[in-house]
């Protein structure tokens, strides 16, 4: 069955897409994407693919447009190539943060973008730790959720001491996230809860639990400007905790973010390779990426022979 698949990547994150075809021990597919004098994207599929199973490797991060619109030309290219079944593999699905309409007159563009995606000619989705589950039902093909739990388990027994743990949700909205990795290291949960009392007043910081002496480890799926993640760690310590780690799963990390969680008292954050790693993340003295490589090529390799997904997170 391996002999009948094809990966083909796009540009946002080639060294995860070499990572995943090295674990499937199947070679990169042939593809080249290039842009004319004015950054219009070129696609051409350099060998054949016709009756194929391609899986596209290419997260929607920065620069979200540009590789959003790689995947869908890749997509597009693949189809009127006759490719039997295209399924898109988005380790990072950009735009996920606008899954409902926060205001009036707002869009709801991770819908729009699902849709693009759809129509491009993707058959199927394959993606991890989306923002909100939800997002799964603005496809209208099969669409694959993957947990990256399972490897920052993996990673948490290595490298910690199990006995005085406690998993924290740096909101009220990542309860489900944290409750879940808490139960696969059998670790009690905490919750930050912030809020702001009046307008123009800095944010109020509560622990809803006991952390003291603990070491806690705080978990989200994203990680953008750092703020919540650095804000919650102090709020932690000053409540007693020993030590304070997080653990993300994409590393989105714009602006001065790096800068932040650097100068911040995280003693370490763990992100994974969803997101190809910047220079200043690489050395960053307190941020470590771990690779989602492996899941993701199991992920593919039971897709393809119409095995089981979900059964990977048993």
């Amino acid at each position: 069955m391996k002999a009948s698949i094809k990966l083909v990547a796009g540009n946002a994150n080639r060294p995860l897409a070499e990572a995943i075809s090295s674990y499937l021990e199947i070679p990169l597919g042939a593809c080249q994407v290039k842009r004319f004098a004015d950054m219009e994207i070129f696609v051409e599929i350099l060998e054949n693919v016709r009756g194929e199973d391609v899986f596209v490797v290419q997260p929607t991060s920065f620069p979200a447009n540009d590789h959003l619109m790689e995947l869908l030309i890749i997509i597009d290219a693949l189809r009127r190539s006759s490719a039997r079944r295209i399924t898109a593999v988005l380790p990072y699905f950009g735009y996920a943060r606008q899954d409902r309409r926060a205001a009036g007159r707002t869009p709801i563009s991770a819908k729009l973008v699902a849709n693009m995606i759809t129509h491009a000619g993707a058959d199927r989705i394959l993606t991890v730790d989306l923002h909100a589950g939800q997002i799964q039902g603005f496809f209208d093909i099969p669409t694959d959720n993957l947990f990256a739990a399972p490897v920052m388990v993996r990673d948490i027994k290595e490298r910690l001491e199990l006995g005085n743990l406690m998993v924290i949700s740096p909101d009220v909205g990542g309860v489900v996230r944290a409750r879940a990795l808490a139960k696969r290291i059998d670790a009690p949960l905490a919750i930050v809860d912030k809020r702001r009392e009046r307008p123009g007043e800095s944010e109020v910081m509560n622990i809803i639990g006991n952390v003291e002496g603990r070491t806690c480890i705080l978990v989200d799926d994203i990680v953008d400007s750092g703020g919540t993640l650095c804000n919650a760690a102090e709020a932690l310590l000053a409540h007693g905790a020993r030590d304070v780690y997080a653990y993300c799963t994409h590393g989105v990390l714009s602006g001065g973010a790096v800068a932040r969680i650097a100068s911040s008292q995280l003693k370490e954050m763990v992100i994974t390779d969803s997101i190809l790693p910047t220079e200043a993340v690489k050395v960053a003295r307190n941020i470590r990426t771990i690779t989602i490589a492996p899941l993701l090529g199991e992920a593919i390799g039971r897709t393809a022979s119409e095995s089981s997904v979900s059964s990977l997170f048993d």
